[in-house]
């Protein structure tokens, strides 16, 4: 274990399933304290008595990063943190611009941006008192680059990608470093069955093909890679792809 995290304390939202889930284990075996919250409860703390069984540190709390009185309360219950993973978040619908639904836009809007927003402003100040803070937004390679689709993701991605961007140039100076990792195709339990409203057979028609998309092992050791960096090193942006994805509309499938 290392000295520089035996003390330290990770929040991971969105920590009940796929890459969140995945991270909350990679930072626990790098050594820190760390804290999983999301809304489903049960498997929150499913998680966290794994990772304590294990030998390691973890507390679930449950969370609707969306609830700012609950962030706010939330944040006054933590001792410290050290390391924010803003994982929250997710896709819904493939509709092109012109008949897409506003409900679902705001609903990705209010998770993956202003989620982000609330527990970011929460835990700002422990993350500064701690001396050695780090920020983590997981953002979307569709934050980056726009396709047919996913105006309602790609928007809310695209605030995201912002949020961190500009919270960097108004904390420099500061000891907080602010981190975004852009995952391309990721296959998941949880995440294409989502964005297609549980059609299970369109989730897996998004994978069809190719055959080895990202999992969420792979992202969470690029969070946990760039989070255990020396404290002066700071990795602004990491875009992480399966090699069969060249871009968001530009995919090897073995057919």
């Amino acid at each position: 274990m290392s000295t520089r995290t035996a003390t330290r304390t990770a929040v991971v939202t969105g920590a009940s399933s796929g890459i969140g889930a995945a991270t909350a284990r990679q930072l626990a075996a790098a050594g820190y304290h760390v804290v999983l919250t999301a809304r489903r409860k049960d498997r929150i703390e499913a998680l966290a008595g794994d990772l304590t069984d294990a030998g390691y540190e973890a507390t679930a709390h449950a969370l609707d990063v969306t609830d700012r009185a609950a962030v706010d309360a939330f944040a006054a219950s933590l001792d410290r943190c050290d390391v924010l993973v803003n994982n929250a978040g997710g896709a819904i619908g493939a509709e092109p611009v012109a008949t897409g639904d506003p409900a679902d836009w705001r609903t990705m809007y209010e998770v993956n941006v202003i989620g982000t927003l609330n527990v970011t402003q929460a835990l700002l100040p422990a993350l500064t008192a701690s001396g050695d803070g780090t920020v983590v937004v997981l953002s979307s390679t569709a934050g980056h680059s726009a396709y047919e689709g996913g105006a309602g993701y790609v928007a809310a991605k695209n605030g995201a990608r912002v949020l961190a961007e500009t919270l960097r140039l108004e904390i420099v100076g500061q000891p907080v470093r602010v981190i975004e990792i852009a995952p391309g195709m990721v296959k998941t339990e949880e995440f294409a069955k989502t964005r297609f409203r549980g059609d299970a057979a369109k989730a897996e028609k998004v994978y069809e093909g190719v055959a080895e998309p990202l999992s969420a092992d792979d992202v969470a050791d690029t969070v946990t890679w760039a989070v255990t960096r020396p404290s002066h090193v700071n990795i602004d942006l990491l875009v992480v792809r399966p090699r069969a994805q060249a871009s968001n509309t530009k995919v090897h499938r073995e057919l």
